[in-house]
């Protein structure tokens, strides 16, 4: 029954918050039945979802939105398949659930279990990306948590279209079909709302660019576990293979811009930046990627080179563009990175042992990368399935966001009359 003193938006906090009542005490089957559900009707009303992805691609061209984040918002036929493997995927995960890692017996006999339990109720704010909302809410339901999800409104159309067959898979399921909320409302009032919802979420993760970030921890009162921002840095080494480098570059720019794992500076030892940049740029002409280049790089490929103010270096771009510095020592390459970086991903290109050491040891970062493209920092591709966002920070949970982070502890204690004295 409806608590008329309550706004709408707690009114579908509260659903969820009921449905996650229930979500606690489900098996893992049962889970996993509600998850196979949505991935057979993500396919079964595949045409409904593109025909509504194509109102948000119209609205987003007409609004001027940039091709690379079109990108990032587009769906196809592929791309709802490859959502539907990844709900597969999840459900090959073992439940984290109910797992007991730590026993003891106490000096007054009290017997103690450590136990994985959900979280309780997570809130999800993200932006112009779709198949978050399914990878958000699948991760979620595999976890025992239920979810209320806020996308941004360039994804409004293809978000309410997914929600729509989960709900429709979860009844199926015979599960509350609350255990997935999506707010409507893609107002910034109703997202600050949804950042002082004490009571009804555990815990908030926001998933998208700077600016969002900065507005959910400056305004949140529920706790937030920051991720997304990924303004990630390249280090080429005096002792790197060059056709590689290019090769490493090239993919974590390239092959999809849009993304936080995507590179956005590239660190070249002055030893080797005369050889090497213009192999790199002639690869990345072929992608149209422009430049941005401290005095050195501008003097080694010519004035077609913007200059690079520290605006540029701070700025995690999501578009076909890349900051260019060339430094004296990796001393220097790793100073900047101190400077600028947003802790997500970092690499270092290089055939010294000693050198690839030093810099992860040194780098913070949740990943750090050696000879490697940062383009792999994502929760698939570390074997955790789906994943709800890299965390950036270090409290609770760093790096990509699958199962085991969605998780807390419980400790049960069974004792025979044991008081306190």
């Amino acid at each position: 029954m409806t608590n008329p003193g309550l706004s709408p938006l707690e009114t579908l906090a509260a659903s969820v918050k009921e449905a996650a009542k229930v979500l606690n005490i489900t098996s893992s089957q049962q889970r996993n039945d509600a998850i196979s559900r949505i991935a057979e009707n993500l396919l079964l009303y595949q045409e409904e979802i593109l025909v509504a992805n194509a109102a948000d691609i119209a609205a987003a061209k007409k609004n001027g939105i940039t091709p690379a984040m079109i990108d990032r918002l587009t769906l196809t036929p592929e791309r709802i398949i490859g959502i539907a493997d990844a709900c597969r995927q999840v459900i090959s995960l073992p439940d984290p659930l109910g797992k007991a890692d730590y026993g003891t017996t106490l000096q007054n006999g009290l017997e103690m279990v450590r136990v994985k339990v959900p979280l309780g109720v997570i809130g999800i704010i993200y932006e112009a990306r779709p198949n978050v909302t399914v990878d958000a809410a699948v991760l979620c339901l595999k976890s025992g948590n239920a979810c209320l999800l806020k996308g941004g409104k360039e994804a409004i159309h293809s978000n309410m279209a997914f929600t729509k067959v989960m709900a429709q898979s979860l009844a199926e399921a015979g599960l509350p079909t609350h255990c997935v909320g999506l707010i409507e409302d893609t107002s910034r009032e109703t997202a600050t709302q949804m950042m002082r919802l004490n009571g009804y979420l555990d815990v908030l993760i926001p998933r998208g660019g700077a600016g969002l970030i900065r507005a959910v921890v400056e305004n949140a009162t529920v706790p937030v576990i920051e991720t997304g921002v990924g303004n990630c840095h390249i280090y080429v080494d005096d002792g790197a293979d060059l056709t590689m480098a290019v090769d490493i570059i090239d993919n974590a720019k390239t092959s999809r811009p849009s993304v936080c794992n995507a590179v956005e500076t590239i660190l070249v030892h002055e030893a080797i930046a005369e050889e090497f940049l213009p192999l790199l740029k002639e690869r990345l002409d072929r992608h149209q990627v422009a430049w941005r280049g401290c005095k050195k790089t501008q003097t080694i490929l010519g004035t077609v080179i913007q200059p690079a103010t520290e605006a540029d270096y701070a700025t995690e771009y999501n578009d076909y563009i890349i900051c260019c510095k060339v430094v004296q020592h990796m001393e220097e390459a790793i100073a900047h990175i101190d400077q600028y970086s947003t802790r997500h991903s970092e690499a270092i290109l290089t055939n010294d042992y000693r050198r690839s050491q030093e810099f992860t040891r040194r780098v913070d970062a949740a990943a750090v990368y050696v000879n490697a493209s940062t383009r792999f920092t994502d929760g698939g591709e570390f074997g955790f399935g789906a994943e709800i966002g890299i965390s950036t920070q270090k409290l609770h949970a760093r790096g990509p966001m699958g199962l085991e982070q969605l998780t807390s502890w419980k400790y049960i204690l069974r004792g025979n009359g044991q008081t306190r004295q």
